[in-house]
């Protein structure tokens, strides 16, 4: 098992049930959001694309989830936007897939949901990884203004 592969393995408290690369890390060069595969090892679908590891991220986000971001967030971005961004995350979730899969595929935009937030943490990893994605936006900035 590699270093980074036994990190990844501690941020997440469990072995990864399928490929990953990561993709974006903090200034110790960390790993803060890794970019799952859209099929775990068993072909089962995969339908959460980007995944925050990161400890202190992982856990300011939810304290935010705790205090009601989840509706807060819902409430306060545009729902046209949201879709847009479900609908982004699921095309290039999409186009991951190997050609040749024939079995069931992922489904749902960011976080596997298909309409309005279900996990911030989800939105964030998205947004960090470069995704337009306005729940993202409105965690950055809840997490800067804290």
């Amino acid at each position: 098992m590699s270093d980074e592969h036994g990190r990844i393995v501690s941020l997440l408290g469990r072995q990864p049930r399928g490929g990953y690369d990561v993709v974006v890390r903090n200034e110790a060069g960390d790993p803060v959001v890794i970019r799952n595969n859209p099929l775990l090892a068993d072909a089962t679908p995969m339908p959460t694309l980007y995944w925050l590891v990161g400890e202190s991220a992982r856990e300011a986000v939810s304290r935010l989830e705790a205090a009601g971001g989840v509706r807060e967030a819902e409430a306060a971005v545009d729902p046209h936007e949201l879709q847009a961004a479900h609908d982004r995350y699921a095309a290039e979730r999409d186009a991951s897939l190997p050609a040749s899969h024939g079995g069931p595929r992922p489904s749902g935009g960011v976080g596997g949901t298909r309409q309005g937030v279900k996990c911030l943490h989800a939105h964030y990893a998205y947004h960090l990884a470069g995704g337009d994605d306005p729940v993202g936006r409105w965690v950055a900035q809840r997490l800067e203004d804290e």
